[in-house]
Parts: C-alpha cells; structure tokens; sequence
C-alpha cells in the first residue's frame, strides 16, 4: 500500500510527465497497477491525469487501471470518469500486474509513451516491469516494501537509468527511465514530497567513499551517483563537493574555475 510520501511522489511526477509525453507524441498511457483496496488512489490519478491531458490540444491519454478485486473501484472510477475532457480514456482490467502486456497491447499503447506505477507486494515482477519497459519511451514507478531491493530488477527490465529511495516510513521506492531530465524530475518529485535530506554531510561521506572506492570521478559522475544511488539531488552533489573541497578531503583538477561538469575530483590522500 503507498504511504503518503509515495502517493504525492506519483502525483506529482504525473503534472509533470503527462503534459511532455502529449505534446511529444500527441497520445500516451498511465498505468496504475495495484491491489485495488484504496479507491481513492485510482480517483486521484485518473483526475490529475485528466487536469494535465485538458490542456494539451488535439492529444489522446490513455489511464489503464490494472488492480485486485474490489467492489467499490469500479463505482468510484466511474463517477471520476464522467468529469474527465474527451481526450481521456480509462480503462479497469480486473487482476494482477503480471497481465500488463496484455492489458498495454489491448489499450493500444505500442509505439508511445508509458508511465506505470507498479505497486509491490512481496516481490517485483519482471513481466510487468519488462511490460512498462516497452514504451517509447517507457518510465515506472515502484514502490515497495523495506525489505524489497528494486534496483536490480529496473536494471533487468531494461531501464538505463534508475533510482532507489528510502521514505521517511521505512517503505522504498524505486524508478526506472531513459531520461535524465525525468530523473531529476522524480528527485524534486521525493523533495517536494518530504522525502529529501536537508543535510549534506551524509552525501559527502558518500561521495568520498564513492572516490575512493572507484578513483577520481567527473563532478557530472559524481552528480549522476548522488540522483541514482542515494536520496539526494544532482545539485546537493554540488554542495557537497565544496564542503569537501574546503575541508580538505578531496582534489579537484583543474584547481581554480567554476566546479563544472568535466571537472575531475580525486580522494585526498590520507
């Protein structure tokens, strides 16, 4: 079940995502997959998917809602549905996230943008995420449990750049794409949530293991590292390294000039 944090994050990263895929590629899926027992999740995101769709002239949105038997979804989703612009189709496939090839190839999804939230019970399915994979391009969000490692399986499935996050309620949420710029997107998306870390100190331990577990990195290497393997944003990566660099714990070449990107940073030896 999405603790709020998790909740606000989908929400969130849908205004964000629903409005580029349509303007890109004119029609796109949402996908929603999970136990059904909360209707007010479904309710929500089909209502913002709808706010964002409205606003793009001439686009098609796809909301295909994959979840466990209950009786009060499809009553609710129905009512949701009837305020939703003209652009907007939903459609409930009763069952489990195992189906969702089927239900993308039934809902016309080939060829275009898919965004899934994949909810995780006790182990992550490799079908659905290879499923939520295939869209061009394909992103996923997933939230799970404390003791679900997510990161292996979005690499498997085919996602070149994933994320895996701790909530601040114990519970972890994973996220796969091709696209940095949604990286980021999903990291504002946690901090806007209440998930981020207004400490640095924690990111700078991190990157200097990171240094001096793999040698001198780019500061654009050291920045993908902070947005794909811990809680924290490209630019707090930034904040870090200057703390570092006055404390004397690391290099940078050249010495002078603006930290930029192609900007080398080594362990200081010890």
């Amino acid at each position: 079940m999405a603790d709020e944090v998790g909740r606000q994050v989908v929400v969130r990263h849908l205004r964000v995502w629903v409005p580029g895929a349509l303007r890109r590629a004119r029609r796109a899926t949402v996908v929603l997959g999970y136990h059904g027992r909360d209707p007010a999740l479904a309710e929500e995101v089909v209502r913002v998917a709808g706010e964002c769709a409205g606003d793009v002239r001439g686009a098609r949105l796809t909301v295909l809602v994959l979840a466990g038997g209950t009786e009060e979804l499809p009553a609710r989703l129905g009512a949701a549905e009837a305020g939703l612009p003209t652009e907007v189709t939903v459609h409930l496939m009763p069952g489990p996230t195992a189906l969702l090839p089927v239900a993308l190839r039934a809902s016309g999804a080939s060829g275009a943008p898919v965004l899934s939230y994949l909810e995780v019970a006790d182990a992550v399915d490799p079908v659905a995420l290879s499923a939520a994979a295939s869209g061009r391009p394909g992103e996923v969000l997933v939230p799970a449990g404390p003791g679900t490692p997510l990161r292996p399986a979005l690499a498997d499935a085919g996602f070149p750049l994933v994320a895996e996050v701790e909530l601040p309620s114990g519970r972890r949420i994973g996220f796969g794409t091709a696209s940095d710029r949604s990286l980021e997107s999903f990291k504002e998306s946690l901090w806007e949530a209440g998930a981020g870390r207004a400490d640095p100190a924690p990111l700078g331990r991190a990157l200097l293991a990171e240094l001096t577990r793999t040698g001198p990195r780019t500061v654009t290497e050291l920045r993908r590292y902070a947005v794909t393997d811990t809680a924290y944003r490209a630019v707090d990566a930034v904040r870090a390294l200057d703390a570092l660099l006055d404390a004397g714990e690391v290099r940078r070449d050249p010495e002078q000039g603006r930290l930029g990107g192609d900007v080398v940073i080594t362990a200081a030896a010890r």
